[in-house]
């Protein structure tokens, strides 16, 4: 979506959050920021306006955005100058390393992935409760929207769906992999929940650091798992991904699995 839109849906979204029953009118806004309404409305058009860092602190502010929101506000304002997330390959050796660190993990599953969520690592764990992991060109979005196996795995589907499109979208809008990421989403939105769903509006998430959820894995467990997934970016080298699921409680896979290293090529 263009600024402009992103504006307008932002400010509905203000009067919701500030417990209105309406958006929050732009003459508000723009008495909040200390502009003209006239300038305000000219921002909103589309119209080419100049935008300082001060603006857009203010702007966020006003309109009650969160980190992800304020990232996406200051992408789309500056052409992605200074925020935008750092998708540049790194050294084979430095992907080396964190490939091995993915892998040396034996008490829970853990994995690596690109800026479009290719998988290009994954431990023992991971794949023993993960088998699509070992599939050919395997990527993590794909699967867990359009998978329908992941619908049946993972509890609460639609709500991890919706976390899932808006970290697409925040991608999408601060990526350097345009089109990639774009294929990712046309193959997404073949599945009808998932275009219901990306159209209920622009929220952006750039990471689902810590967050708990439960998951129906027959194959490792008769009981349900809940797990908290943690996040970590690798130093200049934000376009990758380790992403370790940390069972609540100790789960003891049913077999065993080779680990297995794989070195995914970016989806194109």
């Amino acid at each position: 979506m263009e600024l402009s839109q992103l504006l307008r849906v932002w400010r509905v979204d203000a009067g919701v959050k500030l417990r209105r029953d309406k958006a929050i009118p732009q003459k508000e806004v723009a008495e909040l920021m200390g502009v003209s309404e006239r300038w305000y409305r000219s921002l909103e058009s589309g119209d080419s306006v100049s935008l300082s860092s001060d603006i857009l602190a203010r702007l966020s502010e006003v309109l009650v955005l969160g980190p992800d929101e304020r990232m996406v506000l200051y992408s789309r304002a500056l052409d992605g100058a200074g925020v935008a997330l750092a998708d540049e390959e790194g050294e084979a050796e430095e992907q080396l390393a964190l490939l091995q660190l993915v892998t040396a993990q034996t008490q829970f599953p853990a994995y690596l992935t690109d800026g479009c969520w290719n998988i290009l690592g994954y431990n023992t764990l991971m794949a023993d409760w993960f088998p699509w992991v070992l599939e050919p060109g395997a990527n993590l979005m794909r699967w867990a929207l359009a998978d329908h196996a992941a619908r049946e795995q993972m509890l609460d589907w639609r709500q991890h769906a919706e976390v899932y499109l808006a970290m697409l979208r925040f991608a999408l809008a601060t990526s350097s992999h345009k089109a990639a990421l774009d294929k990712l989403l046309r193959h997404v939105l073949r599945d009808p929940e998932c275009r219901r769903l990306w159209s209920r509006g622009p929220k952006v998430i750039a990471f689902r650091q810590g967050h708990r959820y439960r998951l129906d894995l027959p194959h490792v467990s008769p009981e349900q798992i809940t797990v908290t997934s943690q996040v970590l970016l690798p130093a200049y080298q934000h376009g990758l991904r380790c992403v370790m699921l940390l069972p609540q409680k100790p789960v003891m896979p049913s077999h065993a699995v080779i680990p297995v290293q794989q070195d995914r090529s970016p989806l194109q």
